[in-house]
């Protein structure tokens, strides 16, 4: 830990690990898209958590954490982790978008950082008291990290989606024998990608609503 290289022009690993967190992020807030205040504060699995209090979770626990605290080590971010007792719970006088924007305004605090650093810059701070020894020594690190978890909780918005209303992020469906996946969301997974057909079993395309495909 100390001293981090800044750099003006991410380098291409870093340019490519933020890529792929930007496209988990945008499907946490994807799969949220046109819930209403009560669905998002609603708990649907028996864990007891709601959507809105995992996007808190995401914005603090984990952009703010990993980013702001471990990462560059400020201080006024540092002091203040404790402020807030449990992120996965909200106030119930919170509006829900206040909540989203907060994960916004994180993400892009967090792109700041990442963008002015190395992807082998070391970590300014660690939160000994929480995990022992380091276990995460450096930026890329931190970013496999936030990766792994964001992805993670993209999915268990998925699940909670689908019990609320049905919708689903990613669909596959069977077409003549053939396996596609399906980009556009839909309650009943009945929306196909035509660049899928043809193609052997489990190769077809995805797309996601923002147009990416993988």
């Amino acid at each position: 830990m100390g001293d981090r290289p800044v750099t003006a022009v991410p380098d291409t690993e870093i340019r490519t690990l933020l890529a792929v967190l930007n496209g988990q992020r945008r499907h946490v807030l994807g799969i949220l898209d046109g819930l209403d205040a009560d669905a998002l504060n609603k708990p649907v699995l028996p864990s007891g958590w709601s959507c809105l209090g995992l996007v808190q979770h995401l914005a603090l626990d984990v952009e703010r954490f990993w980013f702001r605290a471990v990462f560059v080590g400020d201080e006024n971010v540092i002091d203040t982790l404790d402020d807030t007792e449990d992120a996965w719970e909200v106030a119930s006088d919170t509006p829900a978008a206040d909540i989203l924007h907060q994960y916004r305004t994180e993400t892009e605090l967090a792109d700041a950082v990442v963008t002015a650093a190395t992807a082998d810059a070391p970590l300014a701070w660690w939160p000994h008291h929480l995990f022992g020894e380091p276990h995460l020594h450096t930026l890329r690190d931190v970013l496999l990290h936030v990766i792994t978890e964001t992805a993670c909780h993209a999915g268990h918005l998925d699940a909670a989606r689908e019990l609320i209303d049905g919708r689903r992020w990613l669909v596959l469906t069977l077409v003549e024998g053939l396996t596609q996946k399906s980009a556009t969301p839909s309650p009943l997974g009945t929306s196909r990608d035509p660049r899928g057909a043809g193609r052997p079993a489990g190769k077809g395309l995805s797309r996601n609503p923002d147009g990416r495909t993988g």
